[in-house]
């Protein structure tokens, strides 16, 4: 390792956490979260004054900004709920569970019984019995009053405005922004902003806030890192949950995967769709903001100095270093045996349907394998990560 000194000038400008969406596979983020608070001088100060999440990576996000007060607590916390996770404590796993909701979305959605009344395949009132129990929302207010958060926000998308709506707390008045199918909108952020933004189309079910239905943030969201440079930062970690990221970061190219010659099953097309909707968009965002990194590098120096014109943003991405379907695939026998039997013919328990079994799986196994992956990919970039945040500078 080279020679360290702590400088006033190596202290990083405003940094942003920005956690994506993908299920059950946010727990590989809670894994490089771990890493990054080892890292840290105790007693640990929140690194990231800006948290933005979105799907089950907005339960991480507020999860951080409520212990934003004590960081490394807050990380044992969150492992303590991850590592232990079982299906049941998200959605109904039990055998009369999922048959009457089965029963209740194919009378509402085939037979239009009861339309007015929201359903899905899956009943995920579990999880907001599990998330009231542990979080605490009033924290972030505190955290915001003492300094250890600018602001945290996290994304959902309104099925009626078909607009990815940022909702976000800050300390001071943020101005809000529209853009494009694109709105922030300045609020006190509650589990149903959580439901939301996890609500994944079709398997859990859509939340009402205010006089619209949300759902799953990850849903037309085209600038993931969007939020982050709205509220302030202009430095930005992203923990992304696809071998993809990480492939392209290191390579520059992605190696082309073969499937199989046979027709694809229900499972294997739902995989390619959940994962358009949590993996693509964040992929075209991080290449339209490589280009525009570039395009700021040309701009004249003073003009820089001066907050003139474009300016870079420096990121960095942490993504999986294997892939998340086939770790999901090998544990696809800990998933409860009535879903077992109900996506069987859909291809989901065989090993060539685990991509969708890897935002499904909330089993202990499972959650367990990712965080020790998040854990060594972080740890492996020690010194980098340990630059980004400021911790260290070569002389």
């Amino acid at each position: 390792m080279s020679d360290e000194v702590h400088p006033d000038d190596c202290v990083p400008g405003t940094t942003a956490l920005v956690l994506a969406g993908g299920g059950a596979r946010a727990a590989y983020q809670v894994g490089v979260l771990k890493a990054i608070a080892e890292l840290l001088p105790e007693p640990a100060v929140n690194p990231f004054p800006v948290i933005c999440g979105t799907s089950a990576g907005a339960i991480n996000a507020l999860a951080l900004a409520s212990n934003a007060g004590d960081f490394a607590n807050g990380i044992h916390r969150l492992n303590a709920v991850w590592a232990n996770f079982r299906c049941n404590q998200v959605y109904r796993s039990d055998w009369p569970g999922v048959i009457a909701q089965a029963v209740r979305w194919t009378g509402a959605n085939l037979l239009g019984i009861g339309r007015r009344t929201p359903t899905s395949l899956l009943d995920n009132r579990p999880l907001r019995h599990l998330l009231e129990k542990h979080l605490h929302f009033g924290r972030i207010e505190g955290a915001l009053n003492q300094g250890h958060l600018r602001a945290v926000s996290v994304s959902a998308f309104g099925y009626q405005s078909a607009e990815s709506v940022c909702f976000y707390q800050g300390h001071e008045r943020i101005k809000p922004w529209s853009r494009h199918r694109r709105v922030g909108i300045q609020t006190q952020l509650g589990i149903d902003h959580m439901m939301a933004s996890a609500a994944i189309p079709l398997l859990f079910m859509p939340v009402k806030l205010g006089r619209e239905w949300f759902g799953d943030g990850a849903v037309r969201q085209r600038a993931p890192i969007s939020p982050a440079l709205h509220l302030g930062a202009d430095r930005v970690l992203v923990i992304g949950l696809s071998d993809n990221l990480a492939e392209s970061v290191d390579t520059g190219r992605r190696a082309r995967k073969v499937g199989s010659v046979l027709p694809p099953t229900l499972a294997q097309m739902g995989g390619h769709l959940l994962n358009s909707t949590f993996v693509d968009n964040l992929e075209s965002d991080l290449e339209l903001l490589e280009r525009m990194n570039r395009l700021a590098s040309f701009m004249p120096e003073d003009a820089r100095q001066h907050g003139k014109g474009l300016l870079p943003v420096e990121v960095m991405i942490i993504a999986p270093s294997e892939p998340l379907d086939l770790i999901a695939a090998r544990h696809r026998r800990a998933l409860p045996a009535s879903l077992r039997t109900f996506l069987r013919g859909s291809g989901a328990t065989r090993a060539s349907g685990g991509s969708v079994l890897s935002y499904l799986l909330f089993e202990a196994e499972y959650c367990q394998e990712l965080i020790a992956l998040g854990y060594r990919d972080a740890i492996a970039r020690r010194e980098e990560l340990q630059r980004f945040l400021g911790l260290l500078c070569a002389v």
